[in-house]
């Protein structure tokens, strides 16, 4: 070994090119959606002072549905309802928001 440190490219500019594909970037988003939701959920759990079981019964369900939301792994997502129903149960609500890119000025 020479003692200098090996040089990595940042991944960045392969992602950017990566996601300028539609249907990877709609796959992309869907993923990132899943882990917010799942991430939202942990949180409003643990903010409400509840266990998984607690929760779940709760909201009517199991403690396994609260596992697999908030593992980000389950490949189905879940309903407006089933989040409504776990904001309320954690004290909170749901709220759902779009975001735009800017709009481009005209010339």
């Amino acid at each position: 070994m020479n003692g200098r440190a090996k040089r990595y490219e940042s991944s960045g500019p392969f992602f950017r090119k990566l996601l300028k594909d539609p249907e990877v970037r709609f796959h992309y988003e869907q993923e990132r959606a899943r882990t917010k939701i799942a991430l939202a959920v942990r949180e409003a759990r643990r903010r409400a002072h509840l266990t998984q079981a607690a929760l779940a019964r709760k909201i009517g369900s199991t403690q396994s549905v609260i596992a697999r939301l908030e593992s980000g792994s389950d490949t189905r997502t879940p309903t407006l309802p089933l989040l409504a129903h776990i904001a309320a149960a954690c004290k909170g609500r749901l709220e759902l928001g779009f975001r735009f890119k800017p709009a481009a000025k005209a010339a």
